[in-house]
């Protein structure tokens, strides 16, 4: 995994929860807790599911609202600082969720050993899209975060839902 995940969910711990308790997550997870993750650096995924688990019994949270958390600060807060260009000239959470595939794609051709997860499409009606979630990783769970995080950035009543551990069901406002 790529350090900036690391790096997200350590700055989101410190801004919600205190330095103090992301030392103690980083030192129950057994990461220096003087370690700054950088971006492009590579993470084993389990250091970096370690420090969540290690955060959902340190400050007692489950894993999905764990996930939710992370969801909402990397779409809202994190990511609009280093990737703001893949946020031009889009205005809606459908247009922002049928581009993450590409986005993922072009990711993975500019950072070596990057393996991001894929999606595919499908619509079941005009308003109720299916997203297939392909990874290695299975963390479907942050997924379901991400997206609802998307909702909150364009302020929309996004309905999300995990169908199974490949497919998330997304409901979008009638327009």
């Amino acid at each position: 995994m790529k350090g900036v995940i690391a790096d997200c969910f350590c700055e989101l711990v410190k801004k919600k929860f205190g330095e103090d308790k992301l030392e103690q997550i980083k030192q129950s997870a057994g990461v220096d807790k003087n370690k700054r993750f950088l971006a492009t650096e590579n993470v084993p995924d389990s250091a970096v599911l370690e420090m969540v688990g290690c955060a959902c019994d340190t400050l007692g949270i489950s894993l999905e609202d764990a996930a939710d958390a992370f969801g909402e600060y990397w779409v809202n807060v994190y990511a609009p600082r280093l990737y703001s260009v893949y946020y031009k000239g889009v205005n809606s959470s459908r247009d922002f969720l049928l581009r993450m595939d590409e986005v993922h794609t072009k990711t993975a051709k500019n950072l070596s050993d990057a393996k991001p997860p894929h999606f595919k499409y499908r619509w079941s009606d005009d308003n109720t899209l299916v997203i297939t979630y392909i990874s290695e990783r299975g963390l479907i769970d942050f997924a379901v975060g991400l997206i609802k995080g998307v909702g909150k950035y364009y302020d929309e009543d996004l309905s999300v839902k995990k169908l199974s551990d490949t497919e998330i069901e997304v409901v979008f406002p009638s327009t």
